[in-house]
């Protein structure tokens, strides 16, 4: 091939790949085209997507129970798609650790030329054409094209390559230990936001009642006064009132759509997406009645424990990795090439070397030596760790046990201050009827009335968010996935 030709070629290339890699930017890498690329990562439902009835990982319904909850955000919260990613992430750096085991091979292609003597004498050489009356101080101009393939294996280098190996497994087990921490606090999370949801609906069922009542009595109030039977304080006091229960309507009904909007944050989807949940009084889950059992089950299954201890693990590896840079590193090594003036090679101008190679780093300015006070650092601060989730754990349960208590006692409470606010509400109201109370005690016994069915509401959800929060205390959803069950 004339040499004209193929220096052309090379500068074609050169060419070629400047321009590809000075363009791709400016096209691939706009946030619009790679969010349009890889949709299929995320899930980003509108309006019309959510009327959809094609199943969907993340399509909501337009009424979800409890464990419809749960199902869509175990799929789609974007906290667990982020821990799935990174579990991923942290499978190819262990696919990718096996690589220091195997060969590295590569082929390769140089020009040269020059007339430095060396580089005359052993390219001409490799070339078989070295003249038998070279002038070694002034040999000349000489040009080299030399193909060939190079492959090499480490034989030893201390162990690191194998406690690389080690350390990439466990941070994968990490990274799936992170995932079911998450996947407990995100399942907790939709409970409560469910819950708050139901009780932000309940709280609006309540003003509406009082409101609709509030209205009946301020027409008989009215008509009452017109015809001179009321005093116009009453008749304002009403009005007063309307306006009270108006406001609560007004804010109970925003309540409940900020309560949707949060739920739809922790399901992944758009919190325009129009959807409704079903009101479910049973138990979301079952967690154990006696604290002592709870903290056994916690220490068993809270992801949490397992991702501290695994990291103190790979802390003791770094260690003994970093004192691997105090052994020698031992290659083996081989290259076949063929050298050529033209790129016109033969059979009769190739070579090959092979060889094992040592290389002990005596002196290294005390790399060596910092980076094993760095792991021993790591691992001094992973110990600390340990301890400390160990002891967030322990107090974790404990909470939760005793937010469960003092929310039972408010539900007892408020259950039966219900009762006694609803009868006084009934007596007061047929005494005002009978012309025997005013209208300020009549109001006040309605606003009781009200507040207690409030407050008995929220005080039920809020047994049913602090069981959630025990579930997430003691790893309850790790612990059904080891059991190979799935409760909700």
């Amino acid at each position: 091939m004339p040499r004209t030709r193929i220096h052309l070629m090379l500068v074609c290339t050169l060419l070629w790949a400047a321009t590809f890699i000075g363009c791709a930017p400016k096209n691939a890498y706009r946030y619009e085209k790679i969010k349009a690329q890889y949709a299929d990562m995320a899930c980003n439902l509108d309006r019309s997507q959510a009327a959809d009835k094609t199943p969907v990982t993340c399509a909501v319904n337009s009424d979800l129970t409890l464990q419809d909850v749960l199902d869509i955000a175990q799929a789609n919260n974007p906290d667990l798609r982020m821990a799935v990613a990174r579990i991923e992430r942290a499978r190819a750096m262990l696919e990718k650790s096996v690589a220091p085991f195997y060969p590295q091979v590569s082929v390769y292609t140089d020009y040269l030329q020059g007339d430095a003597p060396s580089a005359y004498l052993f390219k001409t050489i490799d070339q078989r054409r070295l003249p038998a009356d070279t002038d070694f101080n002034d040999p000349g101009w000489f040009e080299n094209y030399e193909s060939g393939v190079r492959a090499g294996i480490n034989l030893f280098n201390g162990g690191r390559d194998d406690l690389n190996r080690e350390m990439a497994k466990t941070g994968l087990t990490i990274s799936q230990l992170d995932r079911d921490g998450i996947e407990n606090q995100v399942m907790a999370t939709a409970i409560g936001a469910y819950y708050d949801v139901l009780a932000a609906a309940n709280f609006t069922t309540v003003a509406e009642e009082s409101v609709e009542t509030t209205r009946s009595q301020l027409r008989v109030m009215d008509v009452r006064f017109q015809a001179g039977g009321a005093l116009k304080t009453d008749l304002l006091s009403l009005r007063v009132r309307m306006a009270e229960t108006e406001a609560i309507l007004v804010q109970s009904r925003n309540r409940r759509r900020l309560a949707k909007a949060a739920l739809a944050e922790i399901l992944g989807v758009e919190p325009n997406v129009p959807f409704d949940v079903v009101d479910e009084r049973d138990h979301a889950i079952d967690v154990p009645d006696d604290p002592v059992t709870a903290l056994d089950f916690a220490l068993m299954h809270r992801p949490e424990l397992a991702s501290v201890r695994a990291r103190l693990r790979r802390s003791k590896m770094a260690v003994d990795a970093a004192r691997a840079g105090y052994l020698p590193q031992v290659d083996l090594l081989a290259r076949y090439y063929a050298d050529a003036p033209d790129l016109n090679y033969s059979s009769t101008q190739d070579n090959w070397t092979a060889g094992l190679f040592l290389n002990w780093k005596i002196f290294d300015g005390f790399a060596t030596k910092y980076e094993r006070a760095e792991a021993l650092s790591q691992l001094q601060e992973t110990m600390a760790a340990d301890r400390k989730t160990l002891l967030a754990v322990k107090f974790d349960v404990k909470k939760a046990f005793l937010n469960l208590d003092e929310a039972q006692e408010r539900l007892k409470v408020t259950t039966a201050n219900v009762r006694t606010a609803k009868e006084t509400f009934e007596l007061v109201k047929r005494q005002y009827s009978g012309g025997s109370a005013d209208i300020t005690r009549y109001l006040e016994a309605e606003l009781a009335y009200n507040r207690s069915r409030m407050s008995e509401t929220a005080a039920y959800f809020d047994r049913e968010k602090a069981r959630a929060q025990i579930a997430r205390a003691i790893g309850h959803w790790t612990g059904s996935r080891e059991n190979g069950t799935e409760e909700g």
